[in-house]
């Protein structure tokens, strides 16, 4: 340690006193020497050292700013070029597996999952969510979740867990943010996941079942074979659309719509239509605060008053083509196996935008695999909060989601493995600023994850997209015109759903105007006979009433219901410039509304109906069916050979006969000549309706080119009285049984079939 001495005034003073003389050519005398004069002396030395600090400092501010050297003092040099963004290096073979061996629920697996994200103590949506029979939920857990959360029936995991679980993706995962779900879905597809729904804990699932909103079973039968609407794709250059219009709200629209979209509240001039079993991501509606964006939320408030603002859940699911994309979120999205990549949520954007743009990324690359977005009416319930929206987090939406579609849309890669076109497609994302370097490596990570928890990619498919275009053919064009449902407009409430209602009544009448209905009533036709003119005549050419026997007072004409067929040609030659003709027994309720998308030049009937539609084996040749099919024979043998041809390929043996209810079915004009012919062979033969009718359509055309129409229609023949509201829907096609004898029966019926046609309360 040292220590500095202290001098003692006697013996220092020589000392001091040489060393001044020493050195006082170079120094005045300290004692002579005044401020001023010292500053003067020294101006030189002071400006130097000055000059150094300064530089010092401003190269210091200058490496900590973003701006260059050159910028900064207006040099007309080219500022430092960033680094390029390097391209991930990954082998796909060559990832080790991860397996949980480090949490409770290792050995646990389940097919369904919920994963949503807690930043507090659980809600009682959650609470609402976990009793949803046969979906595991899965929360997880960020840096604002309490220590001690739990919920019974939910798996928890708390960052400390996630830590655990070896996932490459929690290297680039903030702390205190919902994306941390990356890590939940990862853990779901560990444990067996092939249907996640993503999911927010303030939302209430209407009716407490996914299965009543969703298309849980792709590979289902009935889900391959149904005809979901799709928007058309006439204008090419449209790329995005705003499916709040086809669902009752055209002032409203979705977050993540480019801004310079709001306006297009008109609705489609026609559909088309598509096979279901690939709609890999499905999105739902939520009714109360649906899913907007700022704008919409400060633009249309009333006041404190919260929304509660509605969509037509009757309104048919609607599916978006190639070419065209939507918004999609992650607080009511399905995500089926083949989409489980499509789950990523970026980190480099605002927590608001991130899924937003995760949803159009994903649209883009689920066409290389085949697949398609569907949006699904109202599954969510979320009441408003009332609380500030953050603009500021949308600034990635606002400013770059229209040049991100439009990217996307002409987006094309040479890659034969499709996680090589998410790898590359990520990359030209970040090249093009849509998202950072960042997402990348990201990117990466997940991929890398999705294999080593057993993910398998999947199989490419052609792209659509770079194929012509066919012509579009006004035969295959549907139609759907939304109902105007109360919303907002600039803080107004808009109440004129009037409008739409005659717009739609409209549409059915413009769509059956020239469609005659033959009605067979087997009750009473004096109190019933006019009131099923007045329902059904506002929407047909003309309704003929049959019944066993005639009444001139109300027209009802005299058939037997047995063979009622053979009176049908009568009515055809009645009115030749009918383009169709609708068979209807008074047991039987039609959904017309339902029906304005069919095919009028095919043929309708319910062959895909079991209960309708059956074949029936006889061994017994002394038998009612033996004898129907005896003279069913005969009739076949006269045929002409592409009745015959027709006939014999669509029966299924010789030894067995076809029967069908036939309540219900249309006959379009090009083929009333035929079934006139055939009537005409049938002759004396007292071969029944439910004989007649299918051999009739089953000579006439293949049964796989009839159309489906009625597939769906709610068919119980072993209910003796339909009449109950809780068994009507306004969602199906048509109904049987459904009695109706007199006239409050009629009332009845007008009061549930309201929900689909509201201007019926008109008729009460």
């Amino acid at each position: 340690m040292l220590v500095q001495d202290r001098p003692t005034s006697k013996s220092t003073k020589p000392h001091l006193k040489s060393r001044r003389t020493h050195l006082s050519d170079h120094f005045p005398d300290p004692q002579n020497l005044t401020f001023p004069k010292w500053v003067s002396f020294n101006l030189f030395k002071i400006t130097a050292i000055s000059i150094l600090a300064l530089t010092v400092a401003l190269l210091f501010f200058l490496h900590n700013s973003n701006d260059s050297t050159a910028t900064f003092f207006c040099f007309n040099s080219h500022p430092e070029k960033p680094l390029p963004i390097q391209f991930p290096k990954v082998n796909f073979n060559s990832i080790r597996p991860i397996s949980d061996k480090s949490s409770v629920y290792s050995s646990f697996h389940s097919d369904r999952w919920i994963v949503i994200s807690v930043s507090d103590y659980p809600s009682d949506s959650l609470r609402k969510l976990v009793r949803i029979r046969g979906w595991q939920v899965l929360a997880v857990g960020n840096s604002k979740t309490p220590s001690d959360w739990s919920l019974k029936g939910v798996i928890f995991l708390s960052l400390e867990e996630q830590a655990n679980l070896g996932f490459r993706v929690l290297d680039h995962l903030p702390y205190d943010s919902y994306l941390r779900k990356t890590v939940g879905y990862l853990f779901a597809i560990q444990h067996g996941a092939k249907t996640i729904f993503d999911a927010d804990d303030r939302a209430d699932v209407i009716g407490d079942d996914l299965g009543k909103h969703f298309d849980l079973k792709l590979s289902n039968v009935d889900v391959m074979q149904e005809r979901i609407l799709q928007y058309n794709c006439k204008n090419p250059n449209r790329t995005v659309v705003n499916p709040y219009v086809h669902f009752g709200q055209r002032s409203v629209w979705p977050r993540g719509l480019p801004l310079e979209n709001v306006g297009e509240v008109w609705h489609e001039e026609f559909y088309s239509e598509i096979f279901g079993g690939m709609q890999y991501i499905q999105q739902g509606l939520s009714n109360g605060l649906p899913d907007v964006d700022s704008v919409f939320y400060f633009t249309r408030k009333l006041g404190s008053e919260p929304f509660n603002i509605r969509f037509d859940d009757h309104a048919p699911k609607v599916a978006l083509p190639q070419g065209l994309m939507v918004p999609v979120n992650s607080f009511s999205t399905l995500f089926h196996s083949n989409a489980f990549w499509a789950l990523m949520l970026p980190v480099s954007v605002s927590s608001m935008a991130s899924d937003v743009l995760r949803g159009y990324w994903a649209q883009r690359l689920l066409w290389e695999v085949g697949g398609f977005v569907v949006v699904y009416p109202p599954t969510i319930y979320r009441n408003d909060k009332v609380e500030a929206y953050p603009f500021v987090e949308e600034k990635d939406l606002h400013v770059n989601v229209g040049r991100l579609i439009k990217f996307l849309v002409s987006w094309r890669s040479s890659k034969s493995e499709f996680f090589d076109k998410v790898l590359e497609l990520s990359y030209l994302m970040a090249k093009e600023g849509f998202w950072s370097e960042i997402d990348v490596k990201f990117t990466a990570a997940w991929l890398e994850d999705l294999v080593a928890v057993g993910y398998s990619q999947p199989r490419l498919k052609a792209l659509e997209l770079d194929r012509p275009r066919p012509a579009i053919n006004t035969a295959d064009w549907r139609e759907f015109i939304p109902r105007k449902l109360p919303s907002v407009h600039l803080g107004v409430k808009e109440l004129e759903t009037v409008n739409y209602e005659i717009g739609s009544l409209v549409r059915w009448r413009k769509f059956f105007g020239n469609t005659v209905l033959i009605m067979f009533v087997e009750g009473s036709v004096e109190g019933t006979a006019l009131e099923w003119r007045l329902l059904y005549g506002r929407i047909f050419k003309s309704a003929v009433i049959l019944s066993e026997k005639a009444n001139a007072d109300f027209a009802v004409e005299q058939a037997p219901l047995d063979q009622v067929y053979k009176y049908l040609p009568k009515i055809f030659d009645r009115f030749t410039s009918a383009e169709g003709f609708l068979f209807l027994q008074d047991n039987t309720i039609i959904n017309y509304w339902n029906l304005a998308h069919a095919d009028k030049s095919k043929l309708w009937i319910t062959n895909k109906v079991p209960q309708s539609w059956t074949t029936v084996s006889f061994k017994d040749h002394n038998s009612w069916f033996s004898k129907q099919a005896d003279m069913v024979k005969k009739v076949v043998s006269s045929m002409p050979v592409h009745f015959q041809v027709s006939y014999k390929e669509s029966s299924t043996s010789d030894q067995s006969l076809t029967i069908c209810s036939s309540e219900v079915f249309y006959i379009p004009r090009n083929f009333v000549g035929d079934f006139v012919d055939l009537v005409s062979l049938v002759g004396h033969f007292n071969i029944h309706q439910k004989v007649a009718i299918p051999m009739f359509f089953m000579a006439m055309d293949l049964p796989e080119k009839f159309d489906p129409i009625l597939s769906t229609m709610i068919y119980k023949p072993e209910t003796l009285s339909g009449n109950s509201s809780i068994s009507y829907s306004a969602q199906v096609p048509a109904l049987h049984p459904w009695t109706v004898s007199n006239e409050v029966g009629f009332l009845k019926l007008i009061r549930v079939m309201a929900a689909g046609d509201p201007l019926l309360m008109e008729l009460i």
